[in-house]
């Protein structure tokens, strides 16, 4: 095939974004210069988010028999870059300053390089069409990290959480691959439209179930969620929310992209498995963080509860589905960003270990009232109470549920919404309690005047305003279709 100028343009945010981590990694060899690094990677990250604008003019195009840019990959761009560039503000805060000589005693430069390079694989996995770009994008999603989750290498949980997670990646690479090769003997093709036009065999059948097992691992559903806590309790803050922001939305998109273009995947045995998955990760999920005392690890295990609710859309897939599981990704996403970036603020600079006990946040609000109410918000979005983001996307996945008559899995969200509203607001109350004599760990008192903290307070005005006038989103997402349907 020839290569032209719209190819170009159409593959121009993940040149530059692969560019920016070059550019990066030369200066690190130059000069080690935490501020020059974090500035060199936000104007990356940003004319990569520009770029998406002329890109949209020449989309949909096949760039290659690998990749397939359409509206629907730039829009999961999009997310991906925002959550990467809200990441990488984080990090500046969270390792601290170099001149003050505080903060992290490390290498802090190396973060933003293996934060890029883990982006640009997630960019490469939205526009797969084949299924050896969603290996190379998922593993050049992964690799980066394992580095990052183990970066405060002095740091035991840190240490055990970067194991723990390249055990659980080895895995769900494994069942992937095997699941690559099933589909292979039977179709002869990896690419998705042949997988799609192939008669629907149980051999095919159960290559797709071990692919769909080997994302699940990545996606942290039930069964498949062992040690993800615990992974998310030991990274560094905004590590932890790269993996619960940018990380899923590359893996959960291309799983969207691989069911709507398969038969395999519209019925039958495949149906009930999701099913299944989907109300165990929903159940679980809420009832195991109940009984959490550490926010990261509530967080993470909420996280498993809204990819059972994203899984409800996944099994719809007609009708609403797609505009459903874009406009919950993104406002979960919103979220998620919002509440680790208290819990990172929380700990900045670096002390060796993040502020993610419940009882440091026991009366915060007498504190920190700004901050207070950033992660409020945020609770209340997660839990999907009206006039946030949050219950726009709960919304709209009820809606594609209804529409299809999904009422089992209608009656595990309700009941999991309703466990969720517990924890949430134990985390509320906890906030504006006072004791006194209690252990404190604060945020720096100008955190709102520091780039991570605008940033956290913009998520959370965004947050409100998606969920008072969610029109903007929405009209984005309905024009996000998958090329070919």
């Amino acid at each position: 095939m020839q290569f032209t100028q719209s190819h170009f343009i159409a593959l121009l945010p993940l040149l530059i974004v692969g560019a920016t981590a070059i550019v990066v990694t030369l200066a690190i060899a130059w000069r080690r210069k935490h501020d020059l690094i974090f500035v060199l990677t936000a104007l990356g990250l940003n004319l990569a988010l520009l770029s998406l604008i002329p890109a949209l003019q020449v989309v949909p195009l096949e760039v290659t028999a690998l990749m397939q840019v359409d509206r629907f990959a730039l829009l999961y761009m999009g997310i991906i870059l925002i959550a990467t560039l809200a990441c990488a503000t984080l990090v500046h805060a969270y390792l601290g300053k170099t001149n003050t000589g505080e903060g992290f005693p490390g290498n802090r430069e190396e973060m933003y390089l293996l934060m890029l390079l883990s982006a640009t694989g997630g960019l490469v996995m939205v526009g797969a069409s084949h299924l050896a770009t969603l290996f190379i994008g998922l593993e050049l999603l992964s690799v980066p990290v394992y580095g990052m989750v183990a970066y405060a290498f002095f740091n035991k949980r840190s240490l055990e959480a970067g194991i723990k997670y390249m055990v659980l990646s080895a895995a769900g690479s494994a069942f992937l691959l095997f699941g690559m090769a099933l589909a292979y003997a039977e179709s002869g093709s990896l690419a998705f439209p042949a997988l799609g036009a192939v008669a629907v065999t149980p051999i095919l059948q159960i290559g797709f179930a071990m692919m769909l097992i080997g994302l699940a691992f990545k996606l942290s559903l039930v069964p498949f969620h062992l040690w993800t806590p615990d992974v998310y309790e030991g990274a560094p803050a905004p590590v932890s929310a790269f993996l619960a922001t940018a990380a899923k939305v590359a893996v959960f998109a291309v799983l969207l992209r691989l069911y709507q273009v398969s038969p395999a995947t519209s019925g039958g045995w495949l149906n009930e498995l999701l099913t299944v998955i989907a109300i165990a990760s929903i159940l679980f999920g809420n009832l195991l963080a109940l009984m959490q005392s550490n926010l990261k690890r509530l967080l993470g295990y909420s996280s498993i509860a809204h990819f059972g609710y994203l899984v409800i859309a996944l099994i719809a897939s007609d009708g609403l589905a797609t505009e459903a599981i874009g406009v919950y990704l993104a406002t979960y996403v919103l979220t998620t960003l919002g509440a680790f970036g208290v819990v990172t603020l929380m700990s900045t600079p670096f002390k060796g270990r993040d502020a993610d006990a419940l009882y440091e946040y026991r009366g915060l609000f007498w504190r920190r009232p700004y901050l207070t109410a950033v992660l409020t918000v945020m609770m209340l979005s997660l839990a999907g109470i009206p006039l946030t983001a949050g219950f726009i996307g709960k919304f709209y996945i009820i809606a594609a549920g209804v529409q299809s008559s999904l009422w089992w899995l209608l009656g595990a969200l309700v009941i999991g919404s309703a466990i969720g509203l517990y924890y949430y607001l134990r985390v509320m109350v906890t906030l504006y309690l006072v004791e006194p004599g209690i252990r404190r760990h604060d945020a720096p008192l100008n955190w709102g005047q520091q780039a991570g903290g605008i940033m956290l307070l913009l998520i959370a005005l965004l947050v409100f305003i998606l969920g008072v006038y969610p029109q903007p989103l929405l009209g984005l997402v309905e024009q996000a279709t998958l090329a070919g349907l």
